[in-house]
C-alpha cells in the first residue's frame, strides 16, 4: 500500500507529463513569444540604447564648437598652404598655377640649404641640452621630498615666460661689455667673449637660452613618468645589490622609454621651428650663422611677399619633421607600446 501511494505521488514532484508544471514544461529559459529569457520584453535592449545615444549626441554637441575651430584653424590653413605651394601667389590676390616650380626652385636655392643646415645644427644642440636638463631636474625632484611643489613651480616658471622677454634677458646676459657672463669673467681676469657675435658660438648660445626657456614642460612630463614607475621594481633592484646608477640605467630608463620618446619628438619639433629667439637675439646674424629655416620662410612670405615659395618651404619643413619623428620612433620608441 505504501509503495503504491509513493508511485502515485512521484510523477507530481517533477516527473509528470509536459505542461504539468515539471521541468520539461519550459517555464524557465523559454518564456512566451516576444519576451526575453526571463520574461523581459525583447525590445528592452533597444530601449536601453536610446539613453546612450542621447548621451553621445549631447557630448558631441558640447565638443562640436571646439572641433569646428580645430578643423577650420588647423586643417584649413594646411590645405591652403598645399594649394599655395603649387602656385605663384602674390599679395594682390592674383595667382598662377606652376605645379612643382616652387619645389624645383628650392632645390637650387643655396640660401635654403644654408638655413636648413643651421636648423639641423641648432636642433642637434638644443634637443640634448633640453632633455638632459629636464631629465636631471625631474630625477632630483622625484627624490626630493622637502618643498617639492615650490621647486617644481620654480623650474616651470621660465616655460610660461614670454619667449621675447626671455630672449631679451639672455641677450643682456651675453652682452660683451655689460653682460652678466662677461662681467663675471672680468672678475676672474678673463677677456670678454662675444657669444652672439661669433659664428661658432652663436648657435650654442641660443640653444642654451632656449633650453633654459623650455625645459620645464618636459621636466613635468618626465616627472610624471618617474612617479608612475612601480616602487616595487626599484626596491627589488636595490635588494639585488644594484647601485644608484645601475638602477637608473637598467630599470628607470627602460621603463621611462615611452615618455622619453614623446619628449624627444616634441623638443625636436620645437627645435626645427625655432624663430623667435634668433629674430630677437641676433636677427639671423652674424653672416646668417643663426638664419633658421623658419626665418627663411618668414623672409620669403612677409618680406618679399612670395607666399607660394614660403608655403613650399613650410611643407618641406613639415616633411622633414615627420621623417625625423619616424626615425626617432624607430630608434627610441620601438618598445614604447
Amino acid at each position: 500500500m505504501r509503495k503504491a501511494a509513493t508511485d502515485e505521488i512521484a510523477p507530481d514532484e517533477g516527473g509528470g507529463p509536459p505542461g504539468a508544471g515539471g521541468p520539461s514544461s519550459g517555464a524557465e529559459g523559454t518564456g512566451s513569444p516576444g519576451r526575453g529569457p526571463r520574461g523581459a520584453p525583447a525590445d528592452a535592449g533597444a530601449r536601453s540604447g536610446i539613453p546612450r545615444r542621447r548621451e553621445a549626441l549631447t557630448g558631441l554637441a558640447f565638443v562640436a564648437p571646439m572641433l569646428a575651430l580645430f578643423v577650420v584653424f588647423r586643417f584649413g590653413p594646411t590645405l591652403g598652404a598645399v594649394f599655395l605651394s603649387v602656385t605663384d601667389y602674390r599679395l594682390s590676390g592674383e595667382w598662377t598655377f606652376i605645379g612643382a616650380g616652387n619645389y624645383t626652385r628650392l632645390l637650387g636655392d643655396d640660401l635654403f640649404w644654408e638655413s636648413l643646415g643651421v636648423t639641423v645644427v641648432y636642433t642637434a644642440l638644443y634637443v640634448p641640452m633640453t632633455v638632459a636638463l629636464a631629465l636631471g631636474t625631474a630625477v632630483l625632484l622625484h627624490r626630493t621630498l622637502w618643498m617639492r611643489g615650490f621647486f617644481r613651480g620654480l623650474f616651470f616658471l621660465p616655460y610660461v615666460t614670454s619667449i621675447v622677454l626671455a630672449a631679451v634677458i639672455w641677450k643682456w646676459i651675453y652682452e660683451v661689455q655689460d653682460g652678466l657672463i662677461n662681467a663675471s669673467l672680468g672678475l676672474l681676469g678673463a677677456g670678454p667673449v662675444d657669444f652672439l657675435g661669433s659664428e661658432s658660438l652663436v648657435l650654442p648660445s641660443i640653444a642654451a637660452a632656449s633650453a633654459w626657456k623650455g625645459f620645464g614642460y618636459s621636466m613635468l612630463i618626465l616627472l610624471a613618468g618617474l612617479q608612475s614607475i612601480p616602487r616595487e621594481v626599484t626596491e627589488a633592484a636595490t635588494i639585488d645589490g644594484a647601485s644608484g646608477w645601475q638602477r637608473f640605467r637598467w630599470v628607470t630608463l627602460p621603463l621611462l622609454r615611452p615618455v622619453l620618446f614623446f619628449v624627444l619628438v616634441i623638443e625636436a619639433i620645437l627645435g626645427f621651428q625655432v624663430f623667435d629667439a634668433m629674430y630677437v637675439m641676433t636677427a639671423g646674424g652674424p653672416v646668417r650663422a643663426s638664419y633658421s629655416l623658419v626665418y627663411f620662410l618668414y623672409d620669403s612670405g612677409f618680406k618679399f611677399f612670395d607666399f607660394g615659395y614660403a608655403s613650399a618651404v613650410g611643407l618641406v619643413l613639415f616633411v622633414i619633421v615627420l621623417v625625423f619623428s619616424l626615425v626617432q620612433r624607430r630608434l627610441v620608441g620601438r618598445d614604447a607600446d
